[in-house]
């Protein structure tokens, strides 16, 4: 008599695996993630809902990198998450104490507005020598007035920021002819330190600021510095607002101690249609634009898709921020 073999054992079901719960601080229109599908939980949150929703978030996209909602909220209790994404190259508007105690890592957007800006800048620069400004509120009034207009190449600029955004500009200036001095944290072949901006903000037909903003970079431009500037010279920010002193940039082009400048970023923003800054002479006002090119919104989007696959399979994560520093470091 033979004996049935006893019934094999049920093979075991694997235990699921859990989704790391992914976050966004949202901004319309809101990012493209549809390659994170079945890959992350994704929930939203919005300023008013931010501070609820942070301890069950494994990773922060802060979409809306204008608001300030980040820095509001983090320093409240529970966990927080490991890591936070902003879409902006700039750091500043959600770092708090908390946050760069903390052992959350922090990345950018870096490599995204790079080449943009320096288009922008470089366009701010042919407009100011070529007198455009002129030309086209001529032409709205329906006046021939010729004139002659400056030749870029051969003059100087100096520009302060030696991160990606400002070697961008140094290398699209340099295209036109024009000789650049690039200013950084600290000296280094191809880098002038701090100790020479003021010899170079000296000497300089155009000077654009390009850095972030720290403890050392808030409000350098002010009117000791625009003193030094040649009274033919323009000043260009597209770095961070409170770079600049703007009731000092204000009185420095009232006073026609420089002779123009171009804002694309300002303390306060969106601009408030009752400042003076509307209508200071021979200042070009935009608003933060300088980086902001057809399709860049889902450039920024395929880059944090590609960030967090990175880090959901174990790997490095790239355009770390040294938090105390405010930028990413080794440039």
């Amino acid at each position: 008599m033979t004996t049935s073999p006893p019934p094999s054992a049920p093979a075991a079901t694997p235990a699921p695996t859990s989704l790391p719960t992914l976050l966004v601080l949202d901004a319309e229109p809101l990012p493209r993630l549809g390659r994170l599908t079945g890959r992350a939980r994704i929930e939203h949150a919005d300023a008013a809902t931010l501070a609820e929703r942070l301890p069950h978030a494994d990773v922060l996209l802060v979409w809306d990198f204008a608001s300030h909602a980040v820095r509001e909220a983090w320093p409240g209790g529970g966990p927080r998450p490991r890591w936070v994404h902003t879409a902006s190259a700039g750091v500043d508007h959600l770092m708090c104490p908390e946050l760069a105690e903390s052992d959350t890592v922090v990345t950018n957007a870096r490599g995204v507005f790079d080449q943009p800006i320096a288009e922008y800048v470089a366009a701010l620069v042919l407009a100011m020598a070529k007198d455009l400004p002129t030309t086209l509120r001529l032409q709205g009034e329906r006046t021939w007035r010729h004139r002659e207009s400056m030749r870029v190449a051969g003059t100087r600029a100096c520009v302060v920021g030696s991160g990606p955004i400002g070697r961008a500009v140094v290398s699209t200036l340099e295209a036109l002819g024009i000789t650049t001095a690039l200013v950084g944290r600290a000296a280094r072949p191809g880098v002038h330190g701090p100790q020479d901006l003021d010899r170079l903000l000296a000497g300089a037909d155009w000077v654009v600021a390009a850095a972030p903003l720290t403890d050392d970079t808030r409000g350098m431009f002010d009117a000791r510095r625009f003193a030094l500037m040649r009274p033919s010279a323009r000043f260009v920010n597209v770095g961070r607002g409170p770079l600049v002193v703007e009731d000092d940039l204000v009185e420095a082009l009232t006073a026609r101690r420089i002779a123009g400048a171009a804002l694309d970023v300002l303390s306060h923003e969106p601009l408030a249609p009752d400042s003076a800054l509307w209508e200071v002479p021979e200042l070009i006002v935009s608003p933060h634009m300088s980086g902001d090119t057809i399709g860049w919104r889902d450039e920024l989007g395929a880059q944090f898709v590609e960030l967090f696959e990175s880090w959901a399979a174990g790997g490095p994560l790239a355009n770390v921020v040294d938090k105390e520093r405010g930028y990413v470091p080794g440039h």
